[in-house]
């Protein structure tokens, strides 16, 4: 199954996938009453599953593994986009996500809970992903985790993939994102990619307490290092992201100004665009331009849609040393272009 490395190939597990679900409101949704939809769509989803599909549409070589049946409607939708999928099969259907937006472009998401899976199933799909790791450059672990699944099942992941010699991210939140950090430093990914809710969480901390106060922000960020995290990807929505390195690098990037229709799947975009950038060489600065960049493409797309190369905009993505707020220059260097799949930092 592993084969050589691949140089530029990449590894998703999204272990609680989802078919998304968007709906579009004529207005604010009010309580009780009939409401007339402006329009819906469907699209395969489930964190991995989302940066998967943004790698993709990049010309990424990526593999994206998933518990699902052969007949699943997420299977045919996925192998209908051309990715390449390794299945384990499940009796029950994949979840269903219900996500409404407004014409402000306000979301409110409706999530299922998922299956459970069997340790028979985990274990398949551990196994599976050992053995494309082995072939990869980056893996990525993303998502919630199913009822029943053992909180500290992405912390077992990270220390079994350790040999494999790929380059682990992670992105999850609430008691799986805890269990990671508290397993130990050999359960630490090499790239984190919290957001300000998920970050105060860990620091014990108010969300405000995150936004407003740079000083706090910094020092919950120097705890994940400190529990051996490598990279920390903050990602703040409009407020555009913050990129710590354990070797003190750290900047913080500006999004463009953009008419925002669905955030959904917007921060997958930006950890696709991170392992683009990191995929072509590119320092760290250039990462996290092309996150942001990433990130602001997908909030201007309806739905769970991803960007192509074309539609993201990296000259549009303001770069600065420091935190947000800084008055330092932004890197002397003009921008890259944004990274596509064979084509290295310029």
């Amino acid at each position: 199954m592993s084969g050589p490395r691949r140089p530029d190939r990449v590894v998703t597990l999204t272990a609680n996938p989802s078919l998304d679900r968007t709906l579009d409101l004529p207005a604010p949704l009010a309580q009780g009453g009939i409401v007339r939809l402006a329009g819906s769509s469907t699209e395969p989803g489930g964190k991995g599953v989302n940066v998967a599909r943004a790698l993709a549409a990049a010309g990424g070589d990526v593999v994206s593994i998933l518990p699902a049946a052969a007949s699943d409607p997420i299977v045919t939708a996925l192998r209908a986009l051309g990715l390449e999928l390794a299945t384990v099969p499940v009796h029950s259907p994949v979840r269903t996500n219900y996500t409404l937006v407004d014409p402000a472009g306000t979301t409110t998401k409706l999530n299922e809970p998922g299956a459970a899976l069997s340790d028979a199933t985990r274990t398949a799909l551990s196994g599976i992903l050992h053995g494309h790791a082995a072939a990869a450059r980056w893996v990525v672990l993303s998502g919630s985790l199913p009822p029943s699944t053992p909180v500290d099942w992405y912390a077992d992941l990270v220390r079994t993939l350790r040999d494999t010699g790929a380059r682990i991210a992670v992105d999850t939140s609430e008691a799986p994102l805890l269990a990671l950090l508290s397993a130990g430093r050999d359960a630490a990914p090499h790239l984190l990619k919290p957001n300000a809710e998920e970050l105060a969480q860990v620091a014990g901390l108010t969300e405000d307490d995150v936004l407003r106060d740079p000083a706090a922000m910094l020092e919950a960020v120097r705890t994940l290092h400190a529990r051996g995290v490598a990279e920390v990807l903050l990602t703040l929505g409009g407020d555009g992201a913050v990129l710590s390195t354990a070797d003190g690098e750290l900047w913080s990037a500006r999004p463009p100004e953009i008419a925002v229709r669905s955030t959904v799947g917007a921060g997958d975009c930006s950890l696709a665009g991170y392992l683009l950038a990191s995929l072509a060489g590119a320092p760290p600065a250039e990462r996290l331009r092309t996150a942001v960049a990433y990130g602001a493409a997908s909030a201007s797309l309806p739905g769970s849609a991803v960007p192509t190369p074309a539609r993201v905009d990296g000259s549009a993505v303001r770069v600065t040393a420091g935190l947000p707020g800084s008055t330092s220059s932004p890197p002397p260097t003009a921008p890259n272009p944004v990274p596509a799949a064979g084509r290295g930092a310029l």
